[in-house]
């Protein structure tokens, strides 16, 4: 599949669920109204979707939420899913998680061929863990980290950096990164959703001076490492750790985009930050072969926009898309 800018998307980030056991300030209000199960796709219909997506040169599918693992039976999706992995020609299954369901599925990610994960971690205090996530205990994430540890699986920590809130652990997290052997990506908040009463204009942190702040203690080298996504990575010298920028807002990467989000309603989304999408559920229902859902697939990619429209600043605000992270699948 190639956009009409000559990439080629080759990634696909799925949302199973618009649901999570944790509401973060910046991805949810505290009283969400979620999706009726009957506008969700069955996990028989996403691992069609996803299959389809597959057959068309997709390599890499990152089942997102949401938290992904509080969906029902959410292994038998992964467990068929992992069977592309067999053939080769998928070369990465994997999924951002907050952890909280670790303990319980860790070993079963690793059996079904995931080998690495993304987990969203944003401080190391229990007390600010709670207040950003509303409804998290920081000692469940720690015990599934653990969990995944032992499993084998590699781990990526996650990191938004919120000014005002966790500014003051950086230097913690990269250190405790380095300990443990996980990667860490800091991320700029994104103006996604409603989100209640906080603004994300004092939240908005720039990665330009994150990066300024982290080298009064750490030496930063820039390295030629990817993990399919947006991240930009360097070498922490003094951990042998490596730590990526996620910067949609400070420098954006969409000139490299190779990707599309699925929600779990079956809607594509070509671009994050852009409201243009696609509905690939009547394709798919309208016939038990995949000729209609194959041609729904090229037309939306034709439509793939060069970039996306985010700001934040003092002057404008937030210019945001009404949707919410949960929904889009991060």
């Amino acid at each position: 599949m190639i956009d009409p800018f000559g990439r080629h998307i080759s990634y696909l980030r799925v949302s199973v669920t618009d649901r999570c056991d944790f509401r973060c300030v910046y991805c949810m209000s505290e009283d969400m109204t979620f999706l009726p199960k009957s506008d969700v796709l069955s996990l028989e219909e996403l691992d069609r979707l996803c299959s389809a997506f597959v057959e068309l040169g997709v390599n890499k599918l990152r089942l997102t939420g949401g938290e992904p693992l509080v969906r029902r039976n959410i292994m038998w999706l992964i467990d068929r899913l992992g069977r592309h992995l067999k053939t080769g020609k998928l070369n990465e299954l994997t999924l951002t998680t907050n952890a909280s369901q670790l303990t319980k599925y860790a070993d079963d990610l690793y059996k079904a061929g995931v080998r690495r994960i993304n987990v969203s971690l944003d401080t190391l205090d229990p007390a600010k863990f709670l207040s950003i996530t509303r409804w998290g205990k920081l000692d469940k994430v720690m015990a599934g980290l653990e969990a995944a540890k032992s499993a084998g699986l590699d781990v990526k920590i996650n990191a938004v950096a919120l000014k005002g809130v966790n500014d003051g652990e950086i230097h913690d997290l990269v250190a405790w990164c380095g300990r443990e052997g996980f990667d860490l990506t800091f991320i700029e908040v994104m103006p996604m959703g409603e989100i209640g009463d906080a603004e994300r204009v004092d939240q908005y942190w720039p990665l330009s001076m994150v990066r300024a702040e982290l080298a009064k203690r750490w030496t930063l080298d820039e390295i030629d490492y990817t993990t399919g996504g947006p991240a930009r990575y360097s070498r922490v010298r003094e951990t042998g750790g490596r730590l990526g920028f996620i910067t949609p807002l400070t420098h954006n990467f969409c000139e490299s985009c190779n990707r599309v989000r699925l929600t779990c309603t079956g809607t594509l989304f070509m671009c994050l930050g852009q409201e243009d999408a696609a509905d690939l559920r009547t394709a798919l229902r309208a016939s038990d072969d995949d000729a209609l859902l194959v041609d729904a697939i090229h037309e939306a990619i034709s439509r793939k926009p060069k970039g996306h429209d985010f700001v934040i600043d003092r002057r404008r605000g937030a210019k945001s898309n009404v949707r919410h992270m949960s929904v889009t699948g991060g």
